[in-house]
Parts: structure tokens; C-alpha cells; sequence
């Protein structure tokens, strides 16, 4: 198993400060960085796995060439790999993924974004 500071310098295409330390523009970003670290960790996936199935998302048709949708990419490896190991199915990942925007929907400017936002939970 890698530890986190070797699996920051295997992944070359994370975004980076001039210093060399992970830039995540967002929170979510840092956050599917951190699920991906530990299910790697727990070893539910190789290394060589994740790196295989990130590559393939970065290198699909209509993907930006800028990188802007490298986390967009992430979050797609992940659910790719979660499905393929039989943690969930693309169903659950979907309707998951629904009632986090009907949170964010739901949620008053200003304040935390919590799934129990959502109106349907």
C-alpha cells in the first residue's frame, strides 16, 4: 500500500500550487481526493487499478483539454471502480447524486450543504 505523500507524487495530473502542493479549487474536490485515498488504503482497489481507470476517464472523447474537468473525471473513476467491485450499482450512485442537488437546491445561500436538505429524504 502507498501512503497519501507517495500517491500525491503518482498522480501527475493533479493540480498543483507553485510550491508543489495539491490545489483543490473546490471542496468536493479535495473530499472524492480523501475517499479515493482511504478505499485504496482499506484495499478495495490497487493503485495501478485507480491509475488505469482515472487515465481511461481523462482520455475519453469531449473531455476538456485544459483539465478543467479533472475532478469531473475523478469522481467518474471512482463510481467506475465502486461499480465494478460490486460496493454499489450506477443506480444508487445516480440517485445519490440527485438528492445532493436537491440539497443544494434546498439549501439557503450562505449556509452548509447537508443531504438531510433534501426535500425527499
Amino acid at each position: 500500500m502507498n501512503p497519501p505523500d507517495a500517491i500525491l507524487t503518482q498522480s501527475p495530473g493533479l493540480p498543483r500550487s507553485p510550491d508543489g502542493d495539491p490545489v483543490f479549487p473546490e471542496p468536493w474536490n479535495a473530499e472524492a481526493f480523501a475517499m479515493t485515498v482511504h478505499l485504496h488504503a482499506k484495499g478495495l482497489f490497487t493503485w495501478s487499478e485507480w491509475a488505469a481507470a482515472l487515465s481511461a476517464e481523462l482520455h475519453k472523447p469531449g473531455r476538456a483539454e485544459n483539465g478543467s474537468d479533472y475532478f469531473d473525471c475523478w469522481v467518474a473513476a471512482l463510481s467506475g471502480l465502486l461499480t465494478t467491485k460490486g460496493v454499489t450499482d450506477a443506480d444508487a450512485i445516480l440517485a445519490l447524486q440527485h438528492s445532493w442537488q436537491r440539497a443544494a437546491e434546498a439549501t439557503p445561500h450562505g449556509q452548509p450543504i447537508e443531504r438531510a436538505n433534501d426535500p425527499l429524504v
